[in-house]
C-alpha cells in the first residue's frame, strides 16, 4: 500500500471525478469520452511510473499495459455504441482479454478452475442465447470465451491450497472476476432485460478491475526487490 498507493491517486480522482460528473450517455461527446478514459490512462501512467525498463524486461507488465490501451479505445467506441459501435468496442475489449491472458500465463495449468470457469461461463451464454440475434449469437460467444479463458488463467494462478499465492495474483483473480461481472452485466442490460442501476454497476467493477488488473503487473518487480533485500 505505501510503494504503489500514491501511485494510484489520480486515477482514484479520475473515477471520482466521472461519477462526480455522470454526463448522459444519451449525448456522447468526445468530452464523455475523455472523462470515461481519463481513469484508464492513470492507470497507463501508473505502470509507466515503474519504469520503462521495467516494462520492457517484463513481457507481463507490458501486455497488461497494452490491453489498458485497448481497454481505452473500446470506451471510447461504447460511447456511441448507438450510433453501431458496440462492435468495435467488443472487438477492443476482446484484445484485452487476450492481452491479459497472455500477461497471466499458462503455468500453473489448474485444468479445474479451468472446467469450473467453462461451466459458469456455458451457463452465462445459455441463458444469453435466446435473446440473441445476427452476428451477436456469434460474436458473444466468442468473447464469453475470451473472458473466461482470462478469468480462469487470473485463477489459476492464485494456488491457495499450496499457499503460493500472492498479493498482486489475489489482485489479478478479483479483478477478472470483476470484469466478468461488469461485462455480463452489460449483455444483461442491453440483450435481455433493463438492470437497475447498470450503469454504476458496470463502470464501478469496470474501474476496479481495470485497477486490480494493473496492480498485478508489478508483481515480478515486487519479487526482484525482495531477492535483492534477502
Amino acid at each position: 500500500v505505501k510503494s504503489e498507493g500514491p501511485k494510484l491517486v489520480p486515477f482514484f480522482k479520475a473515477t471520482c471525478v466521472y461519477f462526480v460528473l455522470w454526463l448522459p450517455t444519451s449525448s456522447p461527446s468526445w468530452f464523455s469520452a475523455l472523462i470515461k478514459c481519463l481513469p484508464i490512462f492513470c492507470l497507463w501512467v501508473f505502470l509507466l511510473a515503474h519504469g520503462i525498463n521495467f516494462l520492457v524486461s517484463h513481457r507481463s507488465a507490458s501486455r497488461i499495459l497494452a490491453g489498458l490501451i485497448f481497454s481505452a479505445v473500446g470506451d471510447a467506441f461504447l460511447i456511441w455504441q448507438e450510433q453501431g459501435y458496440f462492435i468495435h468496442g467488443l472487438l477492443m475489449f476482446a484484445i484485452t482479454h487476450i492481452l491479459y491472458s497472455s500477461a497471466f500465463g499458462m503455468k500453473p495449468l489448474d485444468l479445474k478452475a479451468g472446467l469450473l470457469m467453462g461451466l459458469v461461463c456455458s451457463s452465462c451464454y445459455a441463458f444469453l442465447y435466446s435473446y440473441l440475434s445476427g452476428p451477436f449469437t456469434y460474436l458473444v460467444a466468442v468473447y464469453i470465451a475470451l473472458i473466461g479463458f482470462m478469468g480462469w488463467r487470473a485463477v489459476a494462478g492464485m494456488q491457495l491450497c499450496n499457499d503460493l499465492w500472492t498479493w498482486t495474483k489475489l489482485s489479478a483473480c478479483i479483478g477478472a472476476m470483476l470484469f466478468m461481472v461488469s461485462d455480463l452485466t452489460i449483455a444483461l442490460n442491453k440483450f435481455c432485460f433493463p438492470v437497475p442501476y447498470s450503469r454504476f454497476i458496470i463502470m464501478a467493477t469496470y474501474y476496479a478491475a481495470q485497477m486490480l488488473i494493473a496492480l498485478s503487473a508489478v508483481e515480478s518487480r515486487d519479487e526482484e526487490d525482495f531477492r535483492k533485500r534477502s
